[in-house]
């Protein structure tokens, strides 16, 4: 019952899918287009069963669409499903840009008073 429960878990919640590193390393291969799930799981360097239960992960939370080409499954990014992510990121630039204001502020500083000392 309780694997069922984090199962339930990853699959439901996006960053619980992106928070393992082989699918965001998946995500990553996908930036450059669609790939099938066998050119995926050579450039992961694990069997395909695996790269396939990751690919299930991505596609239940609307990260990954796939499509049958023949007898292989084609996968594609879906970047929308990353909208949450990007917002929920983007809530700390302003944190960040204060950061390098005062960081960039500091070294004016620094630069100056070398400058000074060296006169």
């Amino acid at each position: 019952m309780f694997a069922g429960m984090a199962r339930a878990a990853t699959t439901s919640d996006v960053y619980n899918a992106i928070a393992e590193p082989r699918r965001r390393e998946i995500l990553t291969l996908l930036r450059a287009g669609e790939r099938p799930v066998a050119e995926l799981s050579e450039a992961l360097g694990m069997p395909q069963p695996g790269a396939s239960k990751h690919l299930r992960v991505l596609r239940e939370v609307g990260l990954v669409h796939d499509r049958r080409e023949g007898k292989q499954r084609v996968y594609r990014l879906d970047a929308h499903g990353l909208r949450a992510i990007h917002e929920w990121v983007g809530g700390f630039e302003q944190f960040w840009d204060e950061s390098f204001d005062r960081l960039e502020t500091y070294a004016r500083r620094l630069a100056r008073e070398n400058e000074e000392e060296t006169r």
